[in-house]
């Protein structure tokens, strides 16, 4: 994505209709917008309709709100649902994790080379201490945030705070082995993203890679999704697979699937950033990346 140019992104959905490209196009043409990138998909079996629209408004006098104002007009008109990006602001992450330091460490790396589009790591959480100087070799502050059976509400109450006070737009969960509560999803009105350590749906809690390699499979891999009430089931962002072999021991197979949740998680995190990802019921539209 150009860093060069400031950009207005329109994530548009609705119910597929002739005109709609048509009405979009000349809305923006008519105030003087130049349309830099678009992609859209209509999906015949609900018919409904999905746009990324990419606009440059580095030209042009218009406020954000006014242009958002009259956009809604025309929204109304579709009964779309929408919002609007803006490719010169700052998305604040948090990232949570346990003991696991290959997803935090990857992200991090990431962050601090520029690589995940227009974001800042604003605080890392864990209900471990063991990540605390993964953190502090970026300069990124730490909270250990123990987790006790009898205080699980009260420690997800001060996530919650954390995420607030710093301002986070995007929570994600790198290895953070801790189920959240369906009363803290309530509370935080965050996308989550999570990565989980199958190809979705498969081999569901402890010890994934020595179960996988009990049942001898010929595939794993890792799936990165949106998180929602219902563990492990949430709209999926992302995923990837590697073929392996009955030669691979359960470590081996570790080994190469932490590879794979670093790739699938940063590229899940980045369609996210770059506004590529429209989510519809428990589906997700995932624009490929270009501008």
């Amino acid at each position: 994505m150009s860093h060069h140019r400031s950009l207005a992104i329109f994530l548009i959905t609705c119910p597929d209709r002739r005109g709609i490209v048509a009405s979009v196009s000349t809305f923006f043409f008519e105030r003087g917008f130049n349309i830099v990138h678009c992609q859209q998909h209509t999906d015949p079996l609900e018919g409904r309709f999905f746009m990324r629209i990419l606009i440059d408004i580095g030209a042009t006098p218009y406020a954000r709100g006014q242009l958002s104002e009259e956009f809604e007009e025309l929204a109304r008109a579709f009964a779309m649902e929408w919002s609007a990006h803006f490719t010169s602001d700052t998305t604040r992450i948090a990232v949570l994790a346990s003991k696991e330091p290959h997803c935090l460490f990857d992200l991090l790396c990431r962050a601090h080379g520029e690589e995940l589009t227009g974001a800042q790591v604003a605080l890392v959480i864990s209900n471990h201490p063991d990540l605390e100087a993964t953190a502090a070799q970026f300069k990124v502050p730490f909270f250990f945030c123990p987790v006790e059976s009898s205080s699980r509400r009260s420690q997800e109450r001060e996530i919650t705070r954390l995420l607030a006070q710093h301002h986070v737009q995007v929570a994600v969960l790198a290895r953070y082995m801790q189920i959240l509560s369906s009363e803290m999803l309530d509370e935080t009105p965050l996308p989550i993203i999570n990565i989980h350590h199958a190809f979705l749906p498969a081999f569901q809690g402890a010890g994934p890679y020595r179960r996988a390699w009990e049942r001898g499979v010929k595939m794993i891999g890792a799936t990165a999704h949106y998180v929602t009430a219902a563990l492990d089931e949430g709209p999926i962002i992302e995923q990837d697979v590697e073929r392996v072999t009955h030669e691979e021991s359960a470590e081996a197979l570790q080994k190469r699937g932490r590879d794979i949740e670093r790739v699938v998680l940063a590229r899940a995190v980045q369609a996210h950033l770059e506004h590529r990802v429209i989510t519809h019921a428990n589906r997700t539209i995932v624009f490929s990346p270009g501008i």
